[in-house]
């Protein structure tokens, strides 16, 4: 049987094995195509945009705060500038563990270890990339102790910044204000963006109500970083073309303060609880606003540490609030020129009509003695003698005959009752009381009743009523000029720091007080002249080559019972009166009107009164040097009253 064998056709094969190969030549060719089209995409139409890429991934943006704007007096004395210092920041994305690396940090005493809480949170505010300050104002020793750890601590890392310096100290301290570190709260109202690169922000007085135009505007720059995010210049051969753009400097403030006259006011209630507000009554400029005790705005600078922080907020003298702006009391006699001022022009009093004062007033119909501060009376009297005297017993009756709500609505038309409108924020109101106002803040119907003693007390400034030194200043500033009201201000001018161009702004005026005539005015001046010259205050102007009209005061801190007399030796020292006093000058062209108060300091005359001549001595007599003989006028005749 034969063998049958398969028969191998050579050409079909061939031609098999060259479609294949055909194929695959397409196929090679068309991916080669692919690639090359895709490397010419991406090496030459789309080079620009990768090139920028691949930058960003060696390179780092960096935010650079802006430089502060400057603060001067009205002499252009610096009250606040900035002064480079070292300081502590971290990258949130570039650190490991936040906790352990504040906790390393805390152990080799770079920051204080009951921070760390506080300083997560405000890490953990920011964005993942922004460089986060933790510690302000490094000293050489914290950077040698850095530097030596430096390894332990990617994300951390020293920079240099500018920071806020008050190189007065606390000279002026609640008219500035300070910056502080911002808090979860200013976050919640603030554009992060704009505070990339920084840990504070203006907190009260001028740094915090001129916040947006002292900031400026930050600038940034590119740093090249390798691959654990450090600086470096170069990355490996390369050298990277960095941008760097600067900020807009903050805007330059020149406020109305008059650095030395502040210094004497300060000086002059150095150990003392005290505010002293002077301003110019042309204007509303504040030459002078001061509270005592104060503090260094330079420990808010460069960060409080917990033990500074509970011993300035647990001290009880309270260094850190502003007495001027924001401490309310009785006003007492100082008010007794506006109530004069609204019996003449309602009619209620004539000028030279006598008054009997028996030491003490009553009512109609009523047994309750008001008592007079002195306790024998002063006989028969007129309004000048009343207001240079400060006869308790003639403002009784005129404020009884004027009746309540006239007396308020008067009073309100000096700024008394609401806040003077000055330009940094935290004023108090005070209490313009009236029988509306008693039905608003008392529950109890039988509370709300308004009382007729109850206006005879407030005539005098006592009751219901409390002020702030800012609105007696203010008050005395109308008086003087003779109804004229300017809006109290702290900055009359910005310069741009980079043109140094300055813009001046413009006082603003408020509505003049409907007010009597012009001889009414000048009759309830002559009184105020009366009390520097034989009355209450004439001590204080003893020698004084120009003429003052002041107004001395004692605000009670609490109630003497009916039949009992007060008795400051039995009274604890914080229980005593406060002494006020406020006066303005010269009398026949004003230049300064200012109120003083002394919190326990027993007499407006004894106490306050010196105190403010002091201040008007510093500002006028070098600022306004009298003529070389003196005016023998204006000098205290030899007998005088000593009150309140």
């Amino acid at each position: 049987m034969g063998i049958r064998g398969r028969i191998k056709d050579f050409w079909i094969e061939q031609r098999l094995f060259e479609q294949r190969a055909l194929a695959t030549v397409f196929i090679v060719a068309a991916l080669t195509l692919v690639l090359l089209s895709r490397l010419i995409w991406l090496q030459v139409l789309r080079h620009d945009e990768y090139t920028d890429l691949a930058q960003g991934n060696r390179v780092r943006i960096e935010a650079q705060p802006a430089p502060r704007g400057i603060i001067y007096d009205r002499n252009g004395a610096i009250l606040a500038e900035n002064k480079p210092a070292y300081q502590l920041e971290l990258v949130p994305e570039e650190v490991p563990d936040l906790k352990a690396t504040l906790q390393a940090l805390a152990r080799i005493g770079l920051i204080d270890a009951d921070d760390i809480d506080d300083l997560r949170r405000i890490v953990r505010s920011r964005r993942p990339f922004d460089s986060v300050p933790i510690r302000l104002f490094l000293n050489d020793e914290d950077m040698a102790r850095f530097a030596v750890n430096r390894f332990d601590f990617p994300g951390v890392d020293i920079r240099t910044r500018l920071a806020r310096s008050y190189p007065q100290g606390e000279v002026a301290v609640h008219a500035l204000g300070y910056v502080g570190t911002i808090s979860e709260s200013d976050l919640a109202r603030i554009d992060r963006e704009q505070y990339a690169g920084t840990s504070t922000i203006g907190k009260v007085g001028v740094e915090a109500a001129f916040e947006e135009q002292l900031r400026g505007r930050n600038g940034r720059r590119e740093i090249m970083v390798n691959a654990r995010g450090r600086s470096v210049e170069k990355a490996g051969g390369l050298e990277a073309q960095l941008a760097a753009i600067p900020g807009d400097p903050g805007t330059d403030l020149m406020l109305t303060l008059d650095l030395e006259v502040q210094r004497v006011a300060e000086d002059a209630v150095r150990d003392q609880r005290a505010a002293i507000v002077a301003l110019d009554p042309n204007n509303g400029d504040i030459i002078a606003l001061v509270s005592r005790p104060g503090f260094d705005p330079n420990m808010f600078a460069r960060g409080l540490t917990r033990p500074e922080f509970r011993a300035l907020n647990e001290n009880p003298d309270q260094p850190l609030f502003n007495r001027a702006l924001r401490g309310t009391y009785p006003p007492g006699s100082t008010i007794k020129p506006v109530v004069a001022l609204a019996g003449l022009t309602y009619g209620v009093v004539q000028p030279t009509e006598p008054h009997y004062c028996a030491g003490w007033f009553s009512l109609p119909g009523s047994s309750h003695r008001f008592r007079d501060w002195r306790p024998r009376g002063h006989g028969t009297i007129d309004l000048r003698t009343a207001i240079a005297q400060s006869c308790d017993t003639y403002f009784y009756d005129i404020s009884n005959k004027i009746g309540v709500r006239r007396l308020h609505d008067f009073m309100a038309e000096f700024g008394l009752g609401e806040p003077t409108g000055i330009d940094i924020g935290g004023e108090k109101a005070g209490i313009l009381p009236s029988p509306d106002w008693k039905k608003t803040v008392f529950k109890k119907k039988a509370d709300q009743v308004w009382f007729p003693g109850e206006t005879v007390i407030f005539g005098i400034g006592q009751g219901y009523m409390t002020s702030t030194p800012l609105q007696l200043a203010h008050m005395t500033a109308v008086l003087a000029t003779r109804g004229k009201n300017y809006r109290p201000r702290l900055v009359r001018a910005m310069r741009d720091p980079e043109t140094q161009k300055i813009t001046e702004l413009a006082p603003r005026p408020l509505p003049r007080p409907e007010a009597g005539k012009p001889e009414d005015w000048e009759r309830v001046i002559d009184g105020m002249l009366a009390v520097m010259q034989g009355g209450t205050a004439s001590r204080s102007a003893a020698g004084a080559p120009y003429s003052i009209a002041g107004k001395t005061g004692t605000a009670q801190v609490f109630t003497v019972a009916q039949n009992a007399r007060y008795n400051e030796a039995a009274i604890a020292e914080r229980l005593r009166d406060h002494a006020w006093f406020v006066a303005f000058a010269p009398v026949e062209a004003p230049k300064i009107a200012l109120a003083v108060i002394v919190e326990n300091g027993r007499s407006g005359s004894g106490t306050a009164a010196p105190i403010a001549r002091k201040v008007m001595d510093a500002y006028l007599l070098r600022k306004f040097p009298p003529p070389p003989a003196a005016d023998d006028r204006v000098a205290a005749t030899a007998t005088a009253v000593t009150e309140e």
